[in-house]
């Protein structure tokens, strides 16, 4: 058949572009437009063998085999098939495993059914050596592509180079017309504009009480153990523990109003002292294009910072959730059968699983289908604390998109900021929408 084939070692392509780009080849270093190297392959393929595309096998590897949010966005592109293999972490590195026995098994299959007349490689590995020495045999061209090297030497297999019938060489220009190098700062770097929400939570100051019973607590079991730990130090309180994180947002929202961007750091009006927490108020004003209030007060809601699943005071009486955040639904509970498959198709094909589009997205359905208006004020009274129920279905949903660390099945602290953050910023544009709406 007159048509090309195009293997792709996924393993190989981004992380020596990552070389190129980074210095490492550390994949989180860069951000890929799928669908931007997805067309450059196929337009590329097309040229260099003169032959139509009849697919791109996209080999990759994954965590127990479990599709990532990338994996969900390729295989539903058109003529692009994608092959897992697994993902183990090893001596501290991640390592793909079944993935280049995948490539070489597609690969011999194709060429023994004569499904194409040329073959496009793009890796450096050199276990697939036998695999191409196979379809040059069944009379197949093989076509090996490179990406060029950050130390302008090979990195391929010699003898996959030499076997190979043609080689192309994807310069710097080619990968970064899909691939960017990812902005890296420090752990004080100013958050993106507009999210002041996550200093906002992180900054969220601690009820006197609550600080009262955490001392408290801390002399009793240091009075009871003598020390916590081996080191003789006393057991840190959850503010104290904040510090750090505190600590950064404060300075982030320094260097945001020192660059002048208005606030969007999340800091305000505070001279030399500590920048001001944006309050819901404020965050209202920025949503609407203004400024932030020139006085911000406390969020009075505000407890503990850390999972609403633990550490939170709870207020009006004993442990649980209050009447009347019980009442408020979840969104399972709101959505119907047909709304589960077109929120299912939109994860699929449209969500990007960015921590803070995924809190929108949730947040954003939540509130569209809620029919009493009161649970929207009710909800906006909370903040920052998401209440129990629907902040479990949020953490859980931000798990379909492969944002656990797999070390323990949790999500990133940072990561869990971002998707409250999100969830916050949406419930606020939704109620100033609503104000709009009764104010007319």
């Amino acid at each position: 058949m007159d048509r090309c084939v195009v293997l792709v070692d996924a393993g190989y392509l981004l992380g020596a572009a990552a070389s190129l780009l980074a210095g490492e080849p550390t994949r989180s270093r860069i951000t890929v437009d799928h669908a931007a190297l997805i067309q450059g392959l196929r337009q590329r393929a097309e040229a260099d063998t003169e032959r139509p595309l009849l697919r791109i096998y996209w080999f990759d590897g994954a965590p127990d085999r479990v599709p990532q949010p990338e994996h969900r966005r390729l295989r539903v592109m058109s003529r692009v098939t994608v092959r897992l293999g697994a993902l183990t972490r090893s001596d501290g590195r991640w390592a793909q495993k079944g993935v280049d026995a995948a490539m070489h098994a597609e690969l011999t299959e194709l060429a023994r059914n004569r499904a194409c007349s040329d073959i496009v490689l793009v890796t450096g590995d050199g276990d697939l050596l036998p695999g191409l020495m196979s379809a040059k045999e069944h009379g197949v061209a093989v076509h090996l592509w490179a990406v060029q090297a950050a130390d302008g030497d090979y990195n391929q297999s010699e003898d996959l180079v030499a076997e190979a019938d043609e080689r192309r060489v994807l310069d710097r220009s080619w990968i970064t017309r899909a691939v960017r190098l990812k902005e890296l700062g420090g752990p004080c770097t100013a958050p993106p504009v507009p999210r002041p929400e996550i200093a906002a939570i992180l900054s969220a100051p601690l009820p006197e009480a609550a600080v009262a019973a955490e001392r408290a607590g801390a002399r009793e079991h240091s009075d009871a153990n003598g020390t916590n730990g081996t080191n003789g130090t006393a057991r840190p309180l959850p503010a104290e523990r904040a510090g750090s994180a505190e600590t950064c947002a404060r300075s982030a929202a320094t260097a945001a109003e020192r660059d002048g961007d208005g606030g969007g750091g999340g800091a305000g009006a505070g001279g030399k002292g500590a920048p001001a927490v944006p309050t819901p108020k404020d965050l209202a004003d920025l949503n609407r294009g203004g400024q932030p209030s020139p006085s911000p007060v406390p969020v009075p809601s505000a407890t503990l910072r850390w999972s609403s699943d633990k550490g939170w005071v709870e207020r009006g009486g004993p442990v649980g959730e209050p009447p009347e955040t019980a009442s408020l639904p979840t969104l399972a509970q709101l959505t119907s059968a047909e709304q589960r498959w077109a929120d299912r198709e939109e994860d699929i094909t449209a969500v990007s699983g960015d921590p803070f589009e995924v809190g929108q997205v949730f947040a954003r359905r939540w509130t569209e289908r809620l029919s009493d208006a009161a649970h929207l004020q009710q909800i906006s009274t909370e903040y920052p604390r998401i209440p129990h129920r629907i902040d479990g279905e949020l953490l859980r949903y931000a798990a379909r998109f492969g944002l656990l660390a797999h070390k323990d099945d949790q999500i990133d602290e940072h990561d869990r900021y971002a998707i409250r953050a999100g969830f916050w910023r949406e419930v606020d544009v939704r109620t100033a929408a609503e104000h709009a709406v009764a104010s007319d």
